[in-house]
């Protein structure tokens, strides 16, 4: 009887893959241990935790992975620019444990079959978890795309007639299974007007003007409007002006905030030029949304989208727009934590816990038990200066390059298992 009892106990000590030990979790005054089995959470302790590895945290803090709703990878087609395997490095990078992909790839992401491929190539190139947002198609294809569970169905507001966008609306609401649809919100014809009517300017801030706060505004109205005529489940894609945030939240739709809208103002572009320039562009100051609107129902969406250094450098009108962000935003943000413009309880809320429940991602987004050991790792004191030649993106330039910060990801865990740590990461079999 007594030999069988030291069995059991040896046991029950050594059960786990991986602990953490001595590790705060945000919220929290106490140091914890977390205890990983077959890629989940298996317990969370105040007392040791035993396992043949273990992995002190040394009193750092431990969040929920980030989760990203929002990246462009540029896979298949366009990966000069950025592939499936460099961009979730990029993300790893980053603290990022689940990436969602957009699809305004060539081919686009809009058929079966494409959306299909991609999968498999994305599964075999990604060293983070993925989900694919679907493009919009005809009624019976989106049908078929719903059997492989799509992120969202994703519109691009500002290429498309109000008539187009009225049935493009309605067929979504049509699905035999309810289904987000993500937004880009801008006025086709406002940005079409305003950019000819712009198209001698040659400095890089005309490009905010040619596409300006009041097309947004009107774009986001619009898609309030069709969402409650047919029913949809809206999300709107980085949202940058006070206008639209506040329509957004008076009818209970949700957003999310890049980093760079809320960082700058369009007065960013007399010092980057064409390489800050995005859709939609950085707004005036007084229109455009800051740190100061973030709160406990925010989401974070890099929109990281990488061009070659050739395509951002072709003038104010024909230079390509978007912003690698995926290496940046985390210790963007932490800095602000460290000068009290943002509170550390708001991080893993605004990056994890709000997009999980918007997305639906079951087991994903929290530090509980029973969910995934996604699980970044952040040191509120590490400081440094960005260094983009350090970066695993493929994209050569950044608006934060050279930009001192404090507060870092030092190691990124996918599905119990370490694929970062201090900048290096390690790749999965």
């Amino acid at each position: 009887m007594a030999d069988e009892y030291i069995i059991t106990l040896m046991i029950g000590e050594f059960m786990f893959d991986l602990v953490l030990k001595n590790l705060k979790l945000v919220g929290e005054s106490d140091e914890f241990y977390i205890a990983i089995e077959d890629g989940k959470i298996a317990k969370i302790s105040k007392t040791p935790l035993k396992s043949d590895k273990e992995i002190d945290i040394n009193g750092q803090f431990v969040l929920p992975g980030l989760i990203d709703p929002h990246v462009h990878f540029r896979d298949p087609g366009l990966t000069y620019k950025e592939d499936f395997k460099t961009g979730s490095q990029a993300a790893a990078h980053g603290g990022f444990t689940f990436v969602m992909d957009m699809p305004n790839t060539v081919p686009k992401t809009n058929t079966y079959n494409a959306f299909k491929d991609k999968l498999e190539m994305a599964k075999n190139k990604s060293v983070v978890n993925f989900g694919l947002h679907a493009g919009y198609s005809t009624l019976d294809e989106m049908e078929r795309i719903l059997e492989l569970n799509p992120m969202s169905f994703k519109v691009f507001m500002d290429l498309e007639t109000d008539e187009d966008l009225d049935k493009i609306f309605k067929d979504i609401s049509n699905l035999s299974k309810k289904s987000i649809i993500t937004v880009h919100c801008e006025k086709r014809n406002i940005v079409q007007e305003s950019t000819n009517s712009l198209s001698d300017e040659t400095e890089a801030i005309a490009y905010s003007y040619g596409r300006p706060a009041e097309s947004e505004d009107q774009s986001v109205a619009q898609a309030i409007e069709l969402s409650k005529k047919y029913g949809n489940d809206l999300h709107i894609c980085h949202l940058s002006t006070k206008n639209a945030m506040n329509m957004a939240i008076e009818n209970n739709v949700t957003f999310e905030f890049t980093p760079h809208h809320l960082l700058y103002d369009n007065n960013a572009f007399n010092e980057f030029g064409t390489l800050i320039k995005t859709n939609p562009p950085l707004r005036e100051n007084g229109k455009n949304v800051s740190i100061s609107d973030l709160n406990e129902n925010s989401i974070i969406g890099t929109d990281h989208a990488p061009h070659s250094l050739e395509e951002k450098a072709k003038g104010v009108w024909d230079s390509s727009p978007g912003i690698p962000s995926l290496e940046t935003v985390l210790s963007l943000l932490l800095t602000e934590v460290n000068k009290n413009n943002l509170d550390l309880n708001l991080i893993p809320k605004i990056f994890s816990e709000n997009v999980a429940k918007r997305f639906n991602l079951s087991n994903k987004g929290f530090i509980k038990e029973g969910f995934d050991a996604d699980l970044v790792v952040i040191d509120l004191n590490k400081e440094g200066v960005f260094d983009i030649e350090k970066f695993y993106t493929k994209a050569e330039y950044s608006p934060f390059d050279g930009l001192e910060y404090k507060g870092k990801a030092t190691m990124t865990i996918v599905n119990g298992e370490v694929i970062m740590e201090n900048d290096e990461l390690m790749y999965r079999c």
